[in-house]
């Protein structure tokens, strides 16, 4: 099985939202972004979505976008992003997610030897224009990243990888209580997104000895990233 992840989907299915106004890089989407799936994934596949995966404003049009990834090939594990709004009850999502398909929110799941921990995060303190508001959300998502390592910590598999939507850090790569959570849990590699318009290299190239993944769509160029290759296990999945 080969992980893979790409964040920032950013589709818009039932009522369409231009994404080249964002910049160059959004020319062709988002057919680029199931054109760049299609060519990379496998049906044995598992691939993380961590974050900015609907535009919708309401969960039945988002649903429309959720059943577009579904019919991609491989098996998705999705988390929440800023722009997320959709987003509904964790327990509502996972009973009428499509089948492959799962949502880490406070926990973690195990899918074919594949641990998936993780949270949205926020910006984190000394970024620019940082306020008490955002102190309260960070906070808030430092503690659902503790409750979310918790969890994977009780969970079997040969790999773990953390999901977070924003980077754990600020721009200038200074530690945080994310990245100091994510350090003590040891895992094996870290994903994320949300920023645009930015090439790779120097979005947090390194986390200790933990792997640095920055996978938002367009700097991937809408092909998903490969993470590791690990041993097919059967399909699993344990929230």
């Amino acid at each position: 099985m080969r992980l893979f992840a790409i964040a920032d989907p950013h589709l818009s299915h039932a009522a369409p939202k231009p994404m080249d106004i964002f910049g160059p890089g959004w020319r062709g989407h988002p057919a680029a972004f199931f054109d760049g799936w299609r060519r990379t994934v496998g049906e044995d596949d598992l691939v993380l979505v961590p974050g900015d995966i609907s535009w919708a404003m309401r969960f039945e049009d988002a649903m429309l976008d959720l059943h577009d990834l579904a019919g991609l090939p491989g098996r998705k594990v999705l988390l929440r992003g800023n722009h997320d709004y959709w987003w509904p009850s964790i327990s509502r999502l996972r009973r009428e997610l499509p089948q492959g398909m799962w949502a880490v929110q406070n926990d973690a799941v195990a899918v074919s030897g594949a641990v998936v921990s993780g949270t949205r995060g926020w910006v984190c303190p000394g970024s620019h224009g940082f306020t008490a508001e955002d102190q309260r959300i960070y906070d808030r998502e430092v503690e659902r990243l503790r409750l979310s390592l918790a969890h994977a910590a009780k969970l079997e598999g040969a790999y773990h990888v953390v999901m977070l939507h924003f980077p754990p850090t600020n721009a200038r790569l200074e530690p945080s209580e994310l990245t100091d959570l994510i350090l003590a849990a040891e895992p094996d590699a870290l994903v994320f997104g949300h920023v645009h318009g930015e090439e790779p290299q120097g979005i947090l190239p390194r986390l200790g000895d933990v792997k640095v993944h920055f996978v938002a769509a367009d700097a991937l160029r809408f092909e998903p990233k490969l993470i590791v290759e690990l041993p097919f296990t059967g399909a699993g999945g344990a929230p």
